[in-house]
């Protein structure tokens, strides 16, 4: 069974950070899709009308097999088993008109076993990562011009990457990819009616890293990383909103001692179907199902799997 934890939590984090805004051309209507729709993709999202959140995020997500280099798919084997639950700690706040930083804080736990080998359970603090959103121009407000948002992010490596000292026999002590990463995207966005349709690119670049003891040491550098996202949504007179997102993440071979690595490029499908109830005014609840969709051939490299996402949020205007 392959394993990359830090690639798991690298997803999350872009996630939270692509963010899709609902608004309606209706300004009745705008202003409910735009307070109740925008936690229904990314749960760290400010709605037009609020200043500043806070929220906590939890993800369980198992292991179903995982995408060899030849790009097919394999269930994992007799014996091996993966759990993985993670704990975000997110906030908000509002700077300008139309723009917003974000920062989330994740714990991350795997549970894995092997053949032959006990079950492990390990974790720790995640990679912590800052993300900040600019709206150009918003979704709704013309029949024409769609909403357009420019999107950045930086995650720090603050949490232990897979080549670090004792992790545990199966290595579940593993919560970061043990370097720095920018994110830059673009998110195009347009209502109609109650419906909104949203086209996200994010593009990820890491920063290089030497491994290992001397004199064995090992200069590698992850390839850059290219996530489009699209997703389609609906908000309810009653203020539910639910949407359905696919996206699909595309890297390529890494470099090891400046030389690329043949063979290690990755590739992941995810299809995630998402939903928001406000509680009030100021607190809604947030939930999300998304699968990897173990097709051959659309990943490459990679673990596959399921998981399940509730999210309270806290808000002020």
């Amino acid at each position: 069974m392959s394993w990359t934890p830090a690639r798991r939590s690298v997803s999350l984090k872009i996630a939270f950070a692509i963010g899709v805004a609902f608004t309606t051309l209706d300004h009745a209507a705008f202003a409910q899709s735009c307070c109740a729709g925008t936690g229904a993709v990314t749960p760290g999202r400010l709605a037009l009308h609020e200043f500043a959140l806070v929220g906590v995020q939890a993800k369980t997500a198992v292991d179903l097999g995982s995408f060899d280099r030849g790009g097919h798919y394999v269930a994992n084997p007799s014996g091996a088993s993966e759990l993985d639950l993670e704990q975000d700690f997110f906030a908000a706040i509002r700077i300008f008109k139309r723009g917003q930083l974000a920062l989330l804080i994740p714990l991350v736990e795997t549970r894995r076993t092997a053949s032959g080998v006990a079950d492990e359970f390990g974790g720790g603090l995640g990679d912590i990562n800052a993300s900040a959103r600019y709206d150009f121009t918003l979704a709704g407000a013309s029949q024409f011009v769609p909403g357009i948002a420019a999107l950045a992010g930086f995650t720090f490596p603050s949490g232990r990457p897979a080549d670090s000292p004792n992790l545990g026999p199966l290595a579940t002590g593993a919560t970061g990819i043990g370097a720095y990463q920018i994110n830059v995207g673009l998110a195009v966005e347009q209502t109609f009616g109650p419906w909104l349709v949203n086209a996200t690119v994010l593009y990820a670049q890491r920063t290089a890293r030497t491994v290992g003891d001397a004199p064995n040491t090992v200069h590698e550098r992850l390839a850059a990383q290219w996530t489009f996202l699209s997703s389609l949504a609906y908000t309810f007179p009653s203020e539910v909103a639910l949407a359905v997102s696919g996206s699909y993440t595309i890297e390529g071979d890494a470099l090891i001692n400046g030389v690329d690595n043949v063979g290690t490029a990755h590739r992941l499908p995810t299809l995630t179907f998402s939903g928001v109830y406000p509680l009030s005014d100021s607190w809604r609840l947030q939930g999300a199902i998304y699968d990897n969709l173990q097709i051959t051939p659309l990943g490459l490299n990679q673990p596959a799997g399921a998981g399940l996402l509730l999210t309270i949020v806290r808000s002020w205007t």
